[in-house]
């Protein structure tokens, strides 16, 4: 649960969608035709799975379940892209990387991999990063679009634009063995090299006090306490904000696996700006809330290994109504705070897997997507 004070509000969202294409390691060339109507399938595929998803709770259960297994790697665009590709090529997509640099430094090649002879290509959206001139710079400022500046004032470089990407499934590819590098896998590994400890009890990863710390890196009391007691009320968990509070209280009765969750769920409510809408609002964005606390809690804890089968559907979408740019909205919140709390807790041992298009809130959609666009209490 959230309990807000007024506050400014924040939207978010990430573009893109699909298509594939021959195993290059560029894309390769393409008439303006073609890539019209490649442009054109892309968005009808994207909004295709908006529409599924805006429609039917059960849809973005599963859409949830796929976005755990890939660890919330890819943005929104990219993860309906690949999804849509690999149903299409019916299989269960794992892992991808692109084909890699000639020197072996980078992708498939790096891990000793190669990508077999007369593979077809996922299509991922890829940023296009330069150096904008003065006058582009200023325009885009004028534009009210921030741009990064180097310390002399002089326009960084910086995403201008996106252009489709090729990239491979681990199916695709042979070589030497390789184990996706899931979150799991490297915090375990950091923790047996950093922090020897022992996973004990009913939660198997290990998290909650990292959790709290997040909390209260963020300015937020934390407590344990009785049921039915401070704030809680009914609840397993409660985070509130107000005049004279800033505190997050969670049930101190609870199995250890159900703190952690309550305690996770509570912590997307504060990194999915819950907290900053008006008070005026709450009652109408309640649903929408607690799907993306929950949604977030979801993909987090399956990445971490531990399956919240208790998640529940009774709040998803009762608030959308079928509109797809608020069910696009949410998606994007949820895979951006996801993909924040899993590096906050994921050792920096980064390398070129992660998703190639960062975007910021400033920077632009992809052109195939342009121009798409106290809370509630947690009780499972």
């Amino acid at each position: 649960m959230a309990t807000h004070h007024p506050l400014a509000s924040k939207a978010r969202a990430n573009g893109a969608a699909k298509r594939h294409a021959t195993a290059t390691p560029e894309e390769p060339r393409r008439g303006d035709g073609e890539r019209g109507e490649l442009l054109a399938k892309i968005k009808a595929d994207f909004d295709a799975r908006l529409a599924r998803l805006a429609a039917d709770p059960a849809q973005w259960v599963e859409f949830i379940d796929h976005v755990a297994a890939f660890g919330a790697r890819y943005s929104l665009g990219n993860q309906i892209l690949l999804l849509v590709q690999a149903e299409e090529r019916g299989i269960v997509p794992r892992y991808f990387l692109p084909f890699g640099k000639r020197d072996g430094s980078t992708g498939w090649k790096a891990h000793q991999r190669h990508v077999r002879a007369g593979e077809t290509a996922f299509r991922i959206w890829a940023p296009i990063k330069r150096r904008p001139t003065e006058e582009q710079a200023a325009a885009w400022e004028a534009a009210g679009r921030t741009v990064r500046r180097e310390p002399s004032g002089r326009p960084a470089v910086q995403v201008v634009g996106f252009g489709l990407a090729n990239t491979f499934e681990v199916s695709q590819t042979d070589g030497e063995p390789f184990d996706p590098p899931t979150v799991l896998v490297r915090r375990r590994s950091h923790q047996r090299a950093h922090h020897p400890q022992l996973l004990a009890g009913d939660d198997p990863t290990g998290v909650y006090d990292d959790l709290v710390r997040l909390i209260t890196d963020e300015g937020y009391g934390y407590a344990l306490v009785a049921p039915h007691t401070g704030y809680l009320n009914g609840a397993n968990g409660v985070t509130v904000r107000g005049r004279g509070v800033q505190v997050v209280q969670v049930r101190d009765d609870v199995d250890p696996a159900q703190r952690t969750k309550t305690t996770l769920h509570e912590l997307a409510h504060i990194r999915c700006g819950h907290l900053d809408a008006p008070v005026s609002s709450a009652a109408l964005h309640r649903g929408r809330d607690e799907t993306e606390a929950e949604s977030v809690a979801h993909i987090v804890l399956r990445a971490l290994g531990m399956d919240s089968a208790a998640y529940s559907d009774a709040y998803v979408f009762a608030w959308a109504n079928g509109d797809m740019d608020l069910v696009k909205e949410c998606a994007a919140t949820v895979l951006r705070v996801a993909q924040q709390i899993l590096a906050d807790l994921t050792p920096a041992d980064r390398d070129d897997t992660a998703d190639p298009t960062p975007a910021g809130p400033d920077e632009p959609d992809p052109p195939a997507l342009a121009g798409s666009a106290a809370l509630g209490r947690e009780a499972a």
